[in-house]
């Protein structure tokens, strides 16, 4: 390869490369915190984010910080409030360059030659002023218990004079309020006693409510026990009457279950008799049933030995027309005498079967006879208190019985004139009181005895002496 080729294409790569460092060097980028102003023979521009090509010479660049700024404003002078009360106000704001492009340019203007401390004093100088402004229209106490009413009229007092400048008051808080004349301190005085005085108050008045609470409660507690006492005392009589009942209930049930036991010990006795004699008409039909089933043998042994006889007839004695005239005599003969063994087996049988359905009937009947006998004794060895007792017991069922047809009418309809006195509803009761007023003359009609002399008799009757009875 010639030399001049060589040349001519390091000279092409140099060339490329030094073209390349001069379009490095001319682009500059914008980080997000940040806007350039390009400005030149084109005019002013803003790169935001982004990045441009800055032709040296004829064009230059300069950066604006869109950071936020943060700094105090606090006045050395006191500021005067509605109520000429000098107080000293401290105070944090938060201001940043606006994003849109005219206030970029704006804030150029106005801050692009100036340091950040030139930039935050000439701020600050006008946030002073606003702030002497709006202390003024305001009074302590608004100052000190809405911090944010006047952080709000800061913002918006600030607005259009931060616009101008192409900024904008992100936040604006009150940091700290004071005065040399402790008018703050002493504001909150008044509701400091007042607060002193309502919480001794409460505790006066708790106090009381306890006092009259506890009072109260012991008050309950005597009455509580009092009455616990009356209802242990209460208890304990119960209980011994209790123990009493329980033992006269004792007793009767004990006499009760004496006598229960004596009639079914009577009663077994008896039933042992009749189950025996059960028995005993079983054992005579099953003897029956066994003679029958014997005679029915009896025949067919028979029957069988005709027919052996005959069967020896035809094959050893008989022949010809002699064998088959005694053949048909024999059969004849042997129909005959089944058919009176059969007839006599049939009455007898049904003689036997007679003779035990009599015998079973006349069994019976004793057994029925015994058990009315037993009954008869029973009622016998019963005292007329005992029969009483019976017929006042079944008195209730007597009138339930002749109540018992109104219990199956499904409507009643009643007229009435109204000239008896009774009218409506009463009619039916009044005549319920009619039936149940029979009830005392059938007991009287049963019994052969007036239910008023008995019941004279009852109450005239003395109680048993037990031994337990409070001597006088």
């Amino acid at each position: 390869m010639p030399n001049s080729v060589i040349i001519i294409v390091g000279l092409v790569v140099l060339a490329t490369l030094a073209l390349a460092l001069l379009m490095a060097k001319m682009f500059r980028k914008a980080g997000p915190n940040e806007a350039i102003i390009v400005y030149g023979f084109r005019g002013p521009r803003v790169i935001k984010g982004g990045g441009a090509v800055i032709f040296p010479v004829v064009e230059n660049s300069r950066q604006l910080s869109l950071e936020l700024m943060s700094f105090d404003v606090a006045p050395q002078q006191d500021l005067y409030t509605k109520q000429g009360v000098a107080v000293t106000v401290e105070a944090v704001a938060q201001i940043k360059v606006r994003s849109d492009k005219e206030s970029i340019l704006t804030a150029a203007e106005q801050f692009l030659t100036k340091s950040p401390d030139q930039r935050e004093g000439l701020i600050r100088l006008v946030m002073e002023g606003h702030l002497r402004g709006i202390i003024g229209q305001l009074t302590v106490e608004q100052i000190v218990k809405e911090p944010e009413m006047v952080a709000e009229r800061m913002r918006s007092t600030c607005m259009d004079d931060m616009s101008k400048m192409g900024l904008e008051v992100i936040s604006f808080t009150i940091r700290e309020v004071r005065d040399k004349n402790e008018y703050i301190t002493n504001m909150g005085r008044p509701d400091v006693a007042r607060i002193r005085r309502d919480a001794e108050i409460a505790a006066a008045e708790a106090e009381r409510d306890t006092a009259i609470r506890r009072a109260i409660a012991l008050r309950e507690a005597a009455v509580a026990k009092a009455s616990a006492d009356q209802d242990r005392v209460i208890a304990e009589t119960a209980s011994l009457a209790k123990q009493a009942e329980a033992q006269r209930d004792l007793d009767i049930q004990k006499a009760q279950f004496t006598e229960q036991s004596r009639r079914q010990e009577a009663q077994a006795d008896k039933a042992y008799e009749l189950q025996t004699n059960v028995m005993q008409q079983k054992v005579i039909a099953e003897q029956v049933r066994v003679q029958q089933v014997e005679k029915q043998e009896q025949v067919k042994v028979q029957e069988a030995e005709i027919l052996r006889h005959e069967k020896e007839l035809i094959a050893t004695i008989l022949k010809g027309s002699e064998i088959e005239r005694q053949r048909i005599e024999n059969i004849a003969q042997a129909d005959k005498t089944r058919i009176m063994m059969e007839a006599e087996g049939r009455a007898a049988a049904t003689k036997l079967q007679g003779e035990a359905e009599a015998n079973i009937i006349f069994q019976k009947g004793e057994a029925e006879a015994k058990a009315m006998n037993v009954k008869a004794e029973a009622y016998q060895g019963w005292t007329q208190a005992a029969v009483v007792d019976k017929l006042i017991t079944n008195m209730a069922d007597v009138v339930r019985a002749m109540a018992e047809p109104l219990s199956k009418v499904d409507k009643i309809t009643i007229v009435s004139t109204g000239n008896d006195g009774a009218t409506g509803a009463n009619k039916i009761t009044g005549e319920m009181t009619k039936i149940a007023a029979q009830v005392p003359a059938l007991f009287e009609a049963l019994s052969g005895m007036n239910i008023h002399d008995l019941m004279s008799n009852v109450k005239a009757m003395k109680p048993r002496d037990d031994g337990n009875s409070p001597q006088a």
